[in-house]
C-alpha cells in the first residue's frame, strides 16, 4: 500500500492546511461574488489582459512548477510516481497549452484574477509535486490497489468529460455563431456545466490514486471553486434563455 516518510516537515502540513482553509474562504466568497472573467467580466476589477494570455500564464505554472519540484525529489524515477506525474501533466498541458487557443479572440480577464490563480497554482502544484516526488512511497504493488485503479479510472473519465464539454461549446459557437447558446446532447442533457463536473471527478480520482493529503486538499478546493461557478452559470442560462431545459441541473445530475 501507499506509505509516506515519517519525516514530513511541519511546514508542509501547514501548506496543506492552508489549501483547505483557502477552499473554505473561496467557497464563501464565490457564493456572494461571481468571479469576473468569461461571461461575467465587468468593470471595477482593474487592468485586464487578453484571456488567452492569462489562461496560458496562470495554468502553465501548474505544469512547469510540478516538473521542477517533482524532478528534484528522490522518487522521480519510481514507476508509480512517474505515472502520477503523467496524469497531472495530461490535465495541465491541455489547460495551459491547448485550451487557451480554443478561446475566441478579443476576450479579456482582470490581472488580479490571473495573479490570484498563479498564487494558488504555486501552492497547489508545489505540495502535490513534493508529495509525489519526495514524501509519498508508492511500491509497484500500488498499481493493483483498488484506490489507485479507481482513482485512475475517475481521473481519465473526468478528463475526457472535461475536454469533450469544452469542445462541445466551441463547436456550438462555430455552428450557431458568436455569443452564447444552449448546449444540447451528451452530458449537457443532465447538467449545465459538465466541464466543471469533469474537473471535480478528475481531482477526486487524483486524491484516490495518490492517497495523499495534498490530493485531498486539491479535490476539496476544486469543489469549493467550481461548484459556485456552476450554480452561477445555471442561473445565468435560465435568465438568458426562457426555454432553457427546466430539468437540467447545474452540476450533479438530478441533485444540484
Amino acid at each position: 500500500m501507499c506509505n509516506y516518510t515519517s519525516l514530513v516537515p511541519t511546514s508542509y502540513w501547514m501548506l496543506v492546511f492552508l489549501e483547505f482553509a483557502l477552499a473554505v474562504v473561496t467557497f464563501g466568497a464565490l457564493r456572494f461574488i461571481t468571479a469576473p472573467y468569461g461571461r461575467y467580466l465587468r468593470e471595477g476589477w482593474g487592468v485586464t489582459v487578453p484571456a488567452r494570455a492569462g489562461w496560458l500564464v496562470m495554468e502553465s505554472v501548474s505544469s512547469l512548477l510540478f516538473v521542477v519540484v517533482f524532478w528534484s525529489g528522490p522518487r522521480r524515477t519510481d514507476l508509480v510516481a512517474l505515472l502520477l506525474f503523467a496524469m497531472w501533466q495530461s490535465h495541465y498541458l491541455y489547460r495551459a497549452f491547448v485550451y487557451p487557443f480554443l478561446l475566441r479572440g478579443g476576450r479579456r480577464m482582470p490581472v488580479v484574477v490571473v495573479l490570484l490563480a498563479i498564487a494558488f497554482n504555486v501552492l497547489n502544484a508545489s505540495i502535490n509535486a513534493y508529495w509525489i516526488g519526495a514524501l509519498g512511497q508508492y511500491p509497484v504493488g500500488w498499481l493493483a490497489d483498488p484506490r489507485f485503479l479507481i482513482g485512475v479510472a475517475l481521473f481519465a473519465s473526468g478528463l475526457t468529460l472535461h475536454v469533450w464539454a469544452d469542445r462541445k461549446l466551441r463547436s456550438l459557437r462555430a455552428s450557431a455563431g458568436d455569443g452564447y447558446h444552449i448546449p444540447y446532447g451528451g452530458a449537457y442533457r443532465w447538467v449545465s456545466c459538465p466541464n466543471y463536473l469533469g474537473e471535480i471527478v478528475e481531482w477526486t480520482g487524483w486524491a484516490l490514486a495518490t492517497w495523499s493529503p495534498a490530493g485531498l486538499a486539491f479535490a476539496v478546493y476544486t469543489v469549493a471553486n467550481l461548484a459556485p461557478r456552476a450554480i452561477d452559470h445555471h442561473a445565468w442560462y435560465h435568465q438568458q434563455f426562457p426555454e432553457y431545459p427546466a430539468k437540467r441541473r447545474a452540476l450533479i445530475p438530478y441533485v444540484i
